[in-house]
C-alpha cells in the first residue's frame, strides 16, 4: 500500500486535471464495455434473425462509438501526460531549491554527479513509469469492471469460473514486483555512478589526457554500463514473468469458457448472441486486466527513484536567521571557537579566540591542515562552531539571516568559480543589477579591462565552462571584479595568488591593493611575502592561535612563523 500512498502524495497537488481525465477515461470505460454488449443482438436480431434495420444501424453506432472513444482517449492521454511533466517539472525545481540551500557540510560527503543523478535520472524515471501508472489506473481499472458487467450480465457463473485464477495470479505478479523494486533500487544506484564518473571525468580531462589514461577509464566506464545493463536486464525478465503468467491464466481462463460455454450453446442452454457477447467481454477485460497486473511492476521500481528523491528532500536546509546586519561592519570576534569535521577524531579549531578591528587587515598562516581555511569557512557561516559563538557588531552570526550575513563579505579564493556565460554576467553574478558602467569601474579596479577589450565581443564574450578560454590570472582579475563590484566591508582572500606566475601574481596583487582599501580583510596566503603589509599577522597551528603579531615582530620571536618563513625564502635577506 506505500506504493499506492506514494502516488496519491505525488499527484495531489494536481487532483483537477485527474479528476476531468477520470470523467473522460469513466467515457472510455462505458464505450468499451458497450461493444461487447452490442455483440448480442448483432448475432441474435441481425445473424440469426436477419432483421435488416439493425443491420443498418448498429454499424453507425460502431462507428460511433469508436470516435468518442477516440476523443475520450485523446483527453485522458493529454491530462495524464501534462500532470506528469508538471509534476516532473515540479519536483525537478523543488529538488534544485532544496539543493542550494543545504549546508555546505552535505556537498562535502556528496558528489555533483550523484545529485544530478537525482535531479535528472531519478526524476525522468518518475515520469515514465507513472505517466503509464495512472493511465492504466483510470482506464484499464474502469474497462475491466465495464466488461465484467457484461459478463456477469450474460452468465455470471461463467464469468466466475474465467476469473477464478486472478487473485493467485495478482499475489504472485505482487511478489515479484517487489524483486524488480530492489532490482531498481540497484540501477538506480548505477546511473549515479555512471553519471559521476562522466562529470568526474570531463571535468578533469586534461589529468586523464596528461596521463594517458583514455583506454582505461573507458574500461571502467564499460564495466559500470555493463553492470547497468544488466540490472536492467534483469528487471526486464522479472517483468516479462508477470506477463507470461498473466497469458497463462488468461489462456487457461478463456479456453475453459469456450469448451463450457460452447457445450451450453450445443445444449440451447445459452444463445449464440449472449456466447459471443460474453466471449468478447472475456477477450476484452483481459487485455486491462493484464495491464493493472502491470501497474504493480510501475508502482514498485518507481518506488527506487521515489525513496532517493524524498531521502534528499528530508535533507535539513541551512539554519536561517531573523537578524538583519547591516553593511556598518566594526567589530568581528571570535569567542571560544572549536569546531571538529564529522568523522575526524581531532578538532579543526580549538577555543579560538580573535578580535579584529574594522578595517584591519588580517593575515592567517600556519602548516597545512592547521584550521586556516575553517577558520574564515565559519565567518559566512558555509559550517556552525561545535563550540563558542562568533559576533559581527555584537551580534552573534547565528542569528543573523543568511543573505544579510553573506552579503557583507566578498570572497576571492585561489579556486575561481566562474560560470559558462558573459563576461558582463560573471562580474555582475553578486549584484545582478548593475549597469554596464559599473562593471567597467569594477573590472578597471581589478585591471581586467584592458584584457577584456581584447576580445571581439568584449564584455559579451562567453568564457567557457568554468573560464576555460582564460588564463589563470584573467580568471582570478574576473573574481576579483565581481567581489568590487559587491562592494563588502569584509574581504575574505583565501590563497587568491598561489597558483599564479609571477607576473600574473604583480597584477593581481595590484587589484587586490585596490580591493582591500578602507576594508576588514582576512587573507590566507602561503607566499608569505604577500602578506607582510598585514596588520596582523595570526599563526595557526593544531587549531590554535600559537602566535600574533606584525611580520617584524614575528620573525625576530624565533617561533613557527620564522621556520615557516625561512623554508620559504632560505638564504633570502629580511
Amino acid at each position: 500500500m506505500e506504493e499506492y500512498r506514494n502516488l496519491i502524495t505525488a499527484v495531489k497537488p494536481y487532483w483537477k486535471r485527474i479528476a476531468v481525465a477520470g470523467v473522460a477515461s469513466l467515457a472510455v470505460s462505458i464505450l468499451s464495455g458497450s461493444l461487447a454488449w452490442l455483440i448480442k443482438p448483432l448475432m441474435d436480431d441481425v445473424f440469426v434473425r436477419k432483421d435488416t434495420r439493425l443491420l443498418h444501424v448498429i454499424p453507425f453506432v460502431v462507428f460511433f462509438i469508436f470516435l468518442f472513444k477516440g476523443v475520450f482517449l485523446v483527453i485522458n492521454g493529454y491530462l495524464i501526460r501534462s500532470v506528469n511533466q508538471k509534476m516532473v517539472t515540479d519536483l525537478r525545481n523543488r529538488l534544485f531549491s532544496h539543493i542550494v540551500n543545504l549546508p555546505v557540510g552535505f556537498f562535502s560527503r556528496s558528489s555533483s554527479g550523484e545529485l544530478i543523478s537525482k535531479v535528472i535520472n531519478d526524476t525522468n524515471l518518475l515520469n515514465e513509469l507513472l505517466s503509464t501508472t495512472i493511465k492504466d489506473l483510470l482506464i484499464e481499472s474502469g474497462t475491466a469492471a465495464a466488461l465484467i458487467v457484461v459478463a456477469l450480465w450474460r452468465r455470471w457463473d461463467l464469468t466466475l469460473i474465467s476469473i477464478v485464477a486472478l487473485p493467485a495470479a495478482f499475489y504472485t505478479v505482487g511478489r515479484l514486483g517487489k524483486r524488480i523494486r530492489q532490482i531498481s533500487r540497484r540501477a538506480q544506484e548505477k546511473i549515479s555512478l555512471i553519471t559521476e564518473f562522466l562529470s568526474e571525468t570531463f571535468t578533469g580531462i586534461k589529468i586523464l589526457k596528461a596521463f594517458s589514461r583514455q583506454e582505461e577509464e573507458a574500461r571502467r566506464f564499460e564495466t559500470i554500463n555493463t553492470e547497468f545493463y544488466r540490472d536492467n536486464m534483469r528487471a526486464t525478465r522479472t517483468g516479462e514473468t508477470a506477463t507470461l503468467l498473466m497469458e497463462t491464466v488468461g489462456g487457461v481462463g478463456i479456453a475453459f469458457v469456450m469448451w463450457y460455454g460452447g457445450s451450453l450453446v450445443i445444449e440451447n442452454s445459452m444463445t449464440v448472441g449472449d456466447f459471443f457477447s460474453f466471449i468478447a467481454a472475456i477477450f476484452l477485460m483481459y487485455t486491462p486486466v493484464r495491464r493493472l497486473a502491470k501497474v504493480n511492476i510501475n508502482l514498485q521500481q518507481a518506488r527506487a527513484p521515489f525513496e532517493r528523491v524524498h531521502k534528499l528532500l528530508e535533507e535539513k536546509a541551512e539554519a536561517e536567521g531573523t537578524v538583519e546586519l547591516t553593511h556598518d561592519v566594526g567589530e568581528i570576534e571570535f569567542r571560544g571557537v572549536s569546531f571538529s569535521y564529522p568523522q575526524s577524531k581531532h578538532k579543526a579549531l580549538d577555543n579560538l579566540d580573535l578580535r579584529v578591528s574594522r578595517g584591519e587587515i588580517i593575515a592567517i598562516v600556519g602548516k597545512s591542515g592547521g584550521g586556516k581555511t575553517t577558520l574564515i569557512n565559519l565567518l559566512p557561516r558555509f559550517y556552525h562552531p561545535t563550540e563558542g559563538i562568533i559576533m559581527v557588531n555584537n551580534t552573534d552570526i547565528a542569528t543573523a539571516t543568511l543573505r544579510s550575513l553573506r552579503g557583507i563579505f566578498g570572497i576571492v579564493s585561489q579556486e575561481v568559480i566562474l560560470f559558462n556565460d558573459t563576461i558582463m554576467a560573471n562580474i555582475a553574478y553578486g549584484k545582478p543589477e548593475a549597469g554596464k558602467e559599473e562593471v567597467i569601474q569594477a573590472a578597471r579596479a581589478a585591471y581586467a579591462h584592458d584584457f577584456i577589450m581584447e576580445f571581439p565581443q568584449g564584455y559579451d564574450t562567453v568564457i567557457g565552462e568554468k573560464g576555460t578560454r582564460l588564463s589563470g590570472g584573467q580568471r582570478q582579475r574576473l573574481s576579483i571584479a565581481r567581489a568590487v563590484l559587491k562592494n563588502p566591508p569584509v574581504l575574505i582572500l583565501d590563497e587568491a595568488t598561489s597558483s599564479l606566475d609571477t607576473a600574473s601574481e604583480m597584477i593581481v596583487q595590484k587589484a587586490l591593493e585596490n580591493l582591500m582599501s578602507s576594508r576588514t580583510t582576512f587573507v590566507i596566503a602561503h607566499r608569505l611575502s604577500t602578506i607582510k603589509k598585514a596588520d596582523r599577522i595570526i599563526v595557526i597551528d593544531k587549531g590554535r592561535i600559537s602566535e600574533a603579531g606584525t611580520h617584524r615582530e614575528l620573525y625576530e620571536r624565533d617561533g613557527l612563523y620564522r621556520k615557516l618563513y625561512m623554508l620559504q625564502f632560505s638564504g633570502q635577506e629580511l
